[in-house]
């Protein structure tokens, strides 16, 4: 029987066999494992902090599961704290999965899953959840079928013959004819993705509920040719008006079998891991909700894009320090602002009026403004309650000697209502009411 333990990114978690604690033999287990992901030696932020008396979360979360344990680690994320410790863990299971969809461009019906299965399933069953319920419901519609170029020696000619095969192979035997035809095919490149997808997951799911739905759909795809994801071909999935319903099940396989983030698999036994770093998943979930929040409008939207230089060697005039700013918003080719995201709590002390921002933060703003030559400059952090009621800008500031402008803002992942509204009040003003399907 596999045990289960939660942990908040940032939070510790003792050894011991009591409430709370995980065993110290699972532990290693666990750290081990995290310590094969390539987030364990990223600049001193890693997975966990295998110490002495307990595990300590970093800023990475998601799923590790090793042989008779597994630990899910939950963004910091605030919710309402007169919840139980299980109900505000629900609550942030169902931000983080709204986060993925947003940040993948995933089309998910949350409110199909019972509060009950938020609750009691860990992150990763609740998106294995997700992938087989939509499987499910789109092979009930038709697996996708493509014409595939075939090669065989039949009686009567079908397709076009093969003159080469025909006069090498059958010289002496024209009684067969080499031909060359196209057969519409359900053995395709998406449908060996999907089958892989789901003979990964079964033997990664620790749920019954999960498993039985595995199986079933394993047995629709029996004819399906088993390829070792690895070997997937997935330069040769063309998606197009024919299949378009299967892009969100495709972004799912792709992030199981591929780590859309970063997945880590052991060796027979030693584990499987799901694991997305925060800054990276914040950084694209406000991206794409700019995108939202600004369509229709005179702005442009870029995400990770000018990647101007910062320097210029003197001789070659070849480009050293590359730019990358998450967020460039444009009106009639001029950049107008800059957006950085920040996964880090900024401080509400009024005796404080650095917000706990780092230097180094603030001395990649100004070389921001002096390559993109933008009016305004925003440092956008995850909202938590000692900021108060207001989400948006808390501090502006004038960068010395210039008249560009310098905020700190903030945005509250805990709360989805009118999310896009609320970012276009922050980045134009305007009250204008964004269409709630965009959320």
């Amino acid at each position: 029987m596999t045990q289960s333990y939660a942990v908040r990114e940032w939070d510790r978690l003792a050894y011991g066999d009591g409430d709370g604690q995980i065993p110290e033999r699972f532990a290693d287990r666990l750290a081990a494992l995290a310590q094969r992901s390539t987030f364990a030696g990223r600049g001193g932020s890693g997975v966990l902090e295998h110490g002495r008396h307990s595990l300590r979360a970093r800023g990475v979360v998601g799923i590790l599961a090793a042989s008779g344990c597994s630990l899910e680690i939950l963004p910091k994320i605030d919710v309402a704290p007169s919840e139980s410790v299980h109900d505000q863990n629900a609550a942030i299971r169902k931000r983080l999965v709204h986060m993925l969809a947003v940040a993948l461009n995933l089309k998910i019906d949350l409110g199909s899953i019972t509060d009950l299965a938020w609750q009691r399933e860990t992150l990763l069953e609740v998106l294995i959840r997700i992938f087989t319920d939509k499987l499910t419901e789109a092979v009930r519609k038709g697996m996708p079928r493509r014409y595939i170029e075939q090669e065989d020696d039949l009686r009567a000619l079908r397709g076009r013959l093969d003159v080469v095969r025909q006069f090498t192979r059958h010289a002496v035997n024209p009684s067969r004819l080499a031909c060359r035809f196209d057969d519409l095919s359900e053995d395709t490149a998406l449908n060996r993705v999907m089958k892989a997808a789901v003979l990964h997951l079964s033997r990664t799911s620790r749920s019954s509920a999960n498993q039985q739905r595995l199986r079933e759909l394993a047995f629709v795809y029996a004819d399906i040719a088993e390829t070792p994801p690895s070997a997937l071909r997935w330069n040769d999935i063309v998606m197009d008006r024919t299949n378009r319903r299967w892009r969100d099940l495709l972004n799912m396989a792709r992030l199981f079998l591929r780590g859309r983030y970063q997945t880590t698999t052991g060796g027979a036994g030693e584990g499987t891991a799901l694991l997305f770093e925060m800054n990276t998943l914040f950084e694209e979930y406000v991206g794409r909700l700019v995108c939202r929040a600004l369509a229709g409008t005179d702005l442009a939207v870029s995400l990770q894009g000018g990647r101007l230089f910062c320097l210029a060697a003197d001789t070659t005039e070849r480009g050293l320090f590359q730019t990358k700013p998450d967020i460039l918003i444009r009106r009639a080719n001029a950049v107008i602002h800059v957006i950085d995201t920040k996964w880090k709590r900024i401080s509400s002390r009024i005796d404080d009026p650095k917000q706990g921002i780092s230097q180094g933060d603030v001395y990649q703003m100004m070389a921001y403004a002096q390559l993109y030559r933008a009016p305004r400059l925003t440092l956008l952090y995850p909202h938590h309650p000692g900021l108060g009621s207001d989400e948006l800008v808390h501090a502006r500031h004038r960068i010395a000697g210039h008249e560009t402008i310098l905020e700190t803002g903030s945005i509250d992942v805990a709360n989805g209502e009118n999310v896009l509204h609320r970012l276009r009040r922050l980045l134009i003003g305007g009250e204008t009411e964004v269409p709630a399907q965009g959320q």
